[in-house]
């Protein structure tokens, strides 16, 4: 049997009208709109389906829940971007943006030596009032802002980092230029609200949701970087495959990675 058919016009029934419109809104978002696509005012809907619009909102208002349509104040409805599902693996931004079919883009704030702070100190192993490189990036794909990093890197091992072309992967930088190739990191991830500043440079407002990593990455044992990395809560997501294992009880134990 085929699927079942969506319909196109609201009839009374058992269902639900705001029930029936939330269905062929669903399908309108998911099938026939791309994403950032404004959906039609409430009047239209009411208008088109013949409805009242208490039920137009009770529809539109379970698809904002879901997270298939969004609302902007003064603007009106959208249907949302889709979220891009970060890649537990060590691998650049560009690159995996790059296996999207997305074009990426980087925009360098700053990058300076200054005096880290004593957890990215302990983090890269640096003797007490050694500086590192503080690198902050602004990350975009297809235009779109989505991630800001603001990082720390040893000296040690990338000296005059800040001499290159940082716009660019990094990771590939870091293992043509110095013939450092990072090989295994750590990664811790939260929910953070957005900053004034954070919120500026991603272009959401002030309190949005944010998935943030920090990730601390080496390569034969030596710490190289300390990045966090604030990520569009409403455009990324982590999914995860959760075996019934106990870590370190066998070979089969599953292992922790980083995108």
């Amino acid at each position: 049997m085929g699927e079942r058919e969506t319909p196109t016009r609201i009839v009374d029934g058992p269902k639900p009208k705001h029930a029936q419109l939330r269905d062929i809104l669903r399908r309108l978002a998911e099938q026939e709109l791309p994403p950032g696509s404004p959906i039609p005012s409430e009047r239209d809907l009411a208008d088109r389906y013949e409805v009242s619009r208490i039920t137009v909102r009770a529809a539109v208002g379970q698809l904002v829940a879901e997270g298939l349509l969004t609302r902007a104040k003064g603007r009106g409805t959208f249907t949302a971007r889709r979220r891009l599902d970060v890649q537990l693996y060590l691998e650049s931004f560009t690159d995996d943006m790059r296996k999207r079919g997305m074009i990426p883009a980087t925009e360098v704030l700053s990058c300076d030596e200054a005096l880290p702070p004593d957890s990215a100190a302990s983090a890269l192993d640096l003797p007490a009032r050694e500086r590192a490189y503080q690198l902050v990036r602004l990350r975009r794909a297809d235009g779109v802002p989505l991630a800001v990093e603001r990082g720390w890197y040893n000296p040690r091992i990338v000296p005059e980092l800040r001499r290159h072309d940082l716009s660019t992967s990094l990771y590939t930088l870091i293992a043509d230029t110095y013939g450092v190739q990072l090989d295994h990191a750590k990664q811790t991830v939260w929910a953070e609200s957005a900053d004034a500043e954070t919120a500026k440079l991603l272009g959401i407002r002030k309190g949005s949701s944010l998935l943030v990593f920090r990730r601390v990455a080496s390569s034969h044992g030596r710490p190289v970087e300390d990045m966090t990395s604030w990520y569009r809560g409403d455009l990324y997501q982590v999914t995860m495959q959760l075996d019934r294992t106990v870590p370190g009880s066998g070979p089969h134990s599953a292992k922790g990675g980083t995108r």
